[in-house]
């Protein structure tokens, strides 16, 4: 995800869920992070479906 989106939804998220100060700079840490979480393909998962060139022997 782009960085600038998710702050934006953090900030938003974090202005809806917060109370207060500090409530609200931890919610906003909180869906930041996670939102960096979601958007990540893991590099197992990602060497999964990779194709692989099928190799026939003529002989």
């Amino acid at each position: 995800m782009n960085s600038f989106f998710k702050t934006i939804i953090a900030g938003w998220g974090a202005k809806k869920l917060g109370g207060g100060c500090l409530s609200t700079i931890l919610i906003f840490v909180l869906i930041y992070v996670a939102l960096g979480q979601c958007s990540r393909t893991p590099q197992r998962s990602a060497a999964l479906h990779k194709t692989v060139p099928v190799i026939e022997n003529r002989e």
